[in-house]
């Protein structure tokens, strides 16, 4: 990560405090939520046995086979559904309490959820465990729209792709560390696994007491808060460049002057100029979920075991492909820094669709022929879609919003993109493992058309915002549909 280590006290360049922020947001806030994603999949026969045991002896409940995938279902997609509900307030808490101050909240939150995994065994409550999937899937929601804001906010313009990708790469090394966990070498054993399942709580103690000692956003201060003086001293403390804060002071002038407070939700719906910004939000989140990319994760030992690797093999290179996944997430910020977003994200579309399909064809004469060559085909694409994937539809699909809107319908934006992106994720979770049994290897190819679809709309409609403020890129989609980019 080369633009991340040229760290100096220029103003529009790298200051150590914007780096510790990222890093520190990025550990505490969005590697929990990748975590989450993650950490169920190895141990899940033997919390669906702890399950059982819990049913018979404390409810009396002689539970049969349907009925436990049915209370497991129940668990993996609570999370989900608390991620949807809390998507639904997130931008009146971002407004409220701030973006720093969404973020510590949900901190708290998942310190309780942590609390809960923990001493849900020795209690025996089934309940315990569901809440704190439940009120885990709350506190994901508002770091998915407070902590890319906040991060944006914070930057300068020339680094917000390269702030940006820090919830890609979180999310990506949270889904790693949970695979490692919960190996059954360490705590993912009928011994350990409610610590498997709070281990996360660990970072985000740590990172808790930096992140309220860390100044809130300038623009919320300023623009919702009215506070002049503590947005300036903020600015001071991240660009240590006294001719820089007074230009941005201006800048956040002229923006107040223009009676450019926070949108409600019913002001943005009704706003005309924003639908089309609206749209690419909600239609990149939700497309980043159904490309694929969880379908892969949630379902990889399957993939891999279908593709004839014995089940040891098969967590291994489990572990691997989440490995490959980080790496490629760690060449976001040069590449965000260095190209424009439009380019990077077609590409990405187009190298995602052909390695679904490709997946597909190869897996189908894997199962017909069982020819050997064909399982390392099978993983190259695969890993080729995850580079693809972290190219752009990954990353850019979280901050997007920050860079095409302004800052009165940001938050409202941001909060309609992530609870499209819970939908998309819970839509994958209902429908893959059906289409799996109707269409065996095929059952990406919807995938892949969402991919097709995303690289149409990217196309057609998105302008490019690299270099751009969104005040500059507005006009650009004030006609709608109707809209010309060029």
């Amino acid at each position: 990560m080369v633009v991340i280590m040229h760290v100096n006290d220029a103003g529009e360049s790298w200051t150590w405090l914007l780096f510790l922020i990222c890093l520190t947001t990025t550990l505490g806030s969005t590697v929990p939520v990748g975590y989450f994603f993650g950490v169920l999949n190895a141990p899940a026969e033997i919390i669906q046995s702890w399950c059982d045991e819990v049913l018979s002896n404390e409810y009396d409940t002689n539970s049969s086979e349907s009925q436990l995938n049915l209370l497991w279902t129940s668990i993996v997609s609570i999370y989900l559904i608390g991620g949807i509900c809390g998507s639904c307030f997130s931008a009146c808490c971002c407004n409220k309490y701030g973006r720093k101050g969404t973020l510590i909240i949900s901190s708290v939150i998942l310190l309780i959820c942590g609390l809960l995994f923990t001493w849900c065994r020795a209690a025996r409550s089934l309940e315990m465990l569901l809440v704190a999937r439940f009120f885990g899937g709350i506190a994901s929601a508002l770091i998915f729209t407070a902590q890319p804001m906040y991060l944006l906010e914070l930057a300068p313009s020339s680094l917000s792709g390269s702030v940006g990708v820090f919830t890609c790469i979180g999310v990506t090394a949270g889904i790693l560390l949970a695979q490692i966990v919960s190996l059954p070498q360490l705590l993912g054993n009928d011994d350990n696994w409610p610590y498997a399942l709070s281990f996360y709580a660990l970072l985000v103690l740590l990172c808790l007491l930096p992140l309220m000692c860390y100044p809130e956003s300038p623009r919320w201060l300023y623009l919702v808060k009215g506070d002049v003086a503590a947005s300036a001293h903020g600015l001071r403390q991240l660009r240590g460049n006294e001719v820089n804060v007074q230009l941005e002071l201006n800048e956040l002038e002229q923006t107040l002057s223009k009676n450019d407070k926070s949108s409600t939700i019913c002001q943005v719906l009704r706003d005309k100029a924003l639908l089309l910004p609206l749209l690419l939000v909600c239609a990149l989140q939700a497309s980043q979920q159904l490309s694929g990319i969880n379908a892969i994760f949630f379902y990889s030992l399957l993939i891999l075991t279908n593709a004839g690797f014995s089940s040891s093999s098969a967590t291994w290179l489990n572990l691997g492909i989440g490995c490959f996944n980080l790496f490629t997430s760690l060449l976001g910020p040069l590449l965000l820094y260095k190209f424009n977003r439009r380019p990077l994200l077609m590409c990405s579309c187009l190298i995602c669709g052909g390695s679904l399909a490709g997946m597909s064809f190869s897996l189908y004469y894997l199962l017909s022929s069982e020819g050997m060559a064909l399982r390392y085909v099978s993983i190259a694409f695969i890993l080729t879609f995850i580079l693809g994937f972290q190219l752009g539809l990954g990353p850019i699909a979280y901050f997007i919003g920050s860079e095409l809107l302004e800052d009165a319908p940001r938050p409202v934006a941001m909060s309609f993109g992530s609870l499209f992106s819970w939908l998309g994720n819970f839509l994958i979770g209902l429908c893959f493992p059906l289409l799996q049994i109707a269409w065996s290897s095929f059952a990406f190819m919807p995938c892949m058309c969402v991919c097709i679809f995303c690289l149409l709309l990217v196309w057609r409609y998105l302008p490019e915002t690299r270099g751009r403020e969104p005040k500059d890129v507005k006009p650009l989609m004030s006609q709608g549909l109707r809209s010309k980019i060029n």
